[in-house]
């Protein structure tokens, strides 16, 4: 058996994670993709359109899109920013909140499964090994 690269597991891995998400953000006519974002909108304050993009690693076209579908399902409304008038404040509605919150539960369900069934030992190494990663990519030492 020819041995596996290291970005092939990273890549098979999450695109199986991906799908398992989308699968079950399909019985709630979501995806991934918009509950990362329901996610990632701070429920209290709301967040700045324009930190959204950066803290989700995404380009502002796709987040436009997925922008523009949460807010045609009304979980989220855009106001101006009091703090800069020339920003947008996405905040989310009562039923974004709800929406966050089931996203959050499966979130926990994933995370608390993984732990269950995987050593703690291998999860710490698994942390420094992907964090390594980061760094490598982050300080260009590989391209």
């Amino acid at each position: 058996m020819k041995e596996k690269t290291i970005d092939y597991v990273l890549r098979t891995t999450w695109l199986a994670v991906q799908k398992m998400y989308n699968e079950e953000a399909a019985k709630f006519e979501a995806t991934m993709a918009t509950a990362f974002t329901l996610l990632s909108i701070d429920p209290k304050k709301g967040t700045p359109s324009t930190s959204l993009g950066p803290k989700m690693g995404m380009e502002s076209t796709s987040l436009s899109r997925i922008l523009k579908t949460l807010e045609s399902r009304e979980l989220i409304k855009r106001s101006p920013n009091p703090e800069d008038g020339r920003g947008v404040l996405i905040n989310l509605t009562a039923l974004g909140l709800e929406k966050r919150e089931d996203s959050r539960q499966r979130v926990f369900k994933f995370n608390n499964t993984i732990r269950t069934e995987i050593d703690s030992e291998k999860l710490d190494h698994f942390y420094d090994v992907t964090q390594s990663i980061m760094n490598l990519i982050n300080d260009k030492k590989i391209f």
